[in-house]
């Protein structure tokens, strides 16, 4: 899908409802706005709050935190 937006005097555009939707844009979100080849690309950037769990896969908090103590112990 395609639309066409008018850019403001301020450079401002509106992001149609469809696209915040499906890229799960909410008001106070922040978008990375990137200049390619092929034109501009908007990308949303997650939250703090979303991030919660993401490197779960190297081990429980407790676990972290313990290794974080050691590593300051040496310090």
């Amino acid at each position: 899908m395609t639309w066409i937006v008018k850019v403001t005097r301020r450079g401002q555009i509106t992001i149609p409802v469809e696209v915040r939707r499906k890229s799960n844009i909410k008001v106070g979100d922040r978008l990375l706005v990137k200049v390619t080849r092929d034109g501009i690309l908007l990308k949303r950037i997650p939250r703090i709050e979303e991030m919660v769990g993401i490197d779960s896969q190297y081990g429980d908090i407790g676990e972290i935190e313990r290794k974080l103590e050691k590593i300051r112990e040496e310090f």
